[in-house]
């Protein structure tokens, strides 16, 4: 098994310390935290081993993973690599893009694995339709969250944004051509909702929302590919995927049918994939607890999430 640790004792470092503890392929050793009244608290609740420092806890594990706030991400994953350790960093992978290169560098040099947290790579109703996302030439997502101070330490597009940014850069095999956005301050101090236009050189283009200040909650994204429409639903874990293909020659009485301009009939289908239900979270540490123990490149690499925040970057300069 894996000796696995968590850096960060937070709202979702407790998620992490709780599946890691639940996985048949780590072993949890335990977990470091700065705030030594929230430690006692944990340690008191759940039974988890504290260590008294970040390097302590390093030493112990095969695998550490950093849930620090986004500002420490950079420090903790250097200590990790350096101590030869693989390293899981929720995203986003740094707080800015040189620390993410850095970060490549050091675990090429030694010769580690790192994941990056983007979650939605692995939530069922993205996996149903992924193979069936292909060659998609718009896209639009809509990320809304209700207000929660948690998370407002970073503009809301490091905060929600970056998740779709980087699912749609995993189904668009293109280079990003050209990036521009807007956004508004309404609570925090950095954007709390944003737009962004997101150009590809194969001349796909996506169009993403996000906001932290609305009243209802909604993370939707729509792929248009010729003669397919694809819809998930990541909150709901629901997709929907309608094709239109060549009308045959005598329809059914029920079927829809649409002609365009030149006569050109054709059928529409509707398809609703099988959803398979899962804990995302839980999958992406067995995914990256694959990945050590097969000597495999992980699904959500250093490399993607750097990508993801070069992208969610180039989004916050034009704000």
């Amino acid at each position: 098994m894996i000796k696995a640790g968590v850096l960060g004792a937070g709202h979702l470092g407790k998620i992490h310390l709780k599946l890691l503890k639940q996985s048949k392929n780590y072993e949890l050793v335990g977990f470091y935290d700065e705030a030594p009244g929230a430690t006692e608290a944990i340690v008191k609740e759940f039974g988890y081993t504290a260590f008294k420092s970040t390097n302590a806890l390093i030493e112990a594990c095969d695998m550490v993973v950093v849930v620090t706030p986004t500002s420490r991400h950079y420090d903790c994953a250097e200590a990790v690599i350096k101590a030869g350790k693989h390293v899981f960093i929720e995203k986003p992978i740094a707080e800015t893009v040189d620390e993410a290169n850095m970060l490549i560098k050091m675990a090429e040099k030694h010769h580690i694995l790192g994941q990056v947290g983007h979650v939605e790579r692995f939530n069922p109703a993205f996996l149903a339709v992924q193979d069936i996302i292909e060659n998609p030439m718009f896209i639009e997502a809509h990320r809304l969250a209700e207000f929660n101070p948690r998370g407002t330490d970073v503009p809301v597009v490091l905060d929600l944004m970056i998740h779709d940014i980087d699912a749609i850069l995993s189904v668009v095999k293109s280079s990003v051509k050209h990036v521009s956005a807007s956004g508004v301050s309404v609570i925090s101090d950095t954007p709390d909702i944003a737009n962004a236009r997101i150009e590809f050189e194969n001349g796909c283009v996506a169009n993403l929302t996000a906001s932290r200040i609305s009243m209802k909650k909604m993370r939707k994204a729509r792929f248009f590919q010729r003669d397919a429409y694809i819809s998930v639903d990541f909150l709901e874990k629901k997709c929907e995927v309608v094709r239109m293909k060549g009308a045959p020659e005598k329809p059914d009485e029920f079927a829809m049918i649409l002609q365009n301009a030149e006569g050109i009939k054709k059928q529409i289908y509707f398809e609703n994939p099988e959803v398979s239900e899962n804990n995302a979270i839980l999958d992406e540490l067995e995914s990256f607890a694959d990945a050590i123990n097969n000597g495999t490149t992980p699904t959500v690499n250093l490399e993607h999430g750097t990508e993801a925040l070069r992208v969610a970057m180039l989004v916050i300069d034009d704000l």
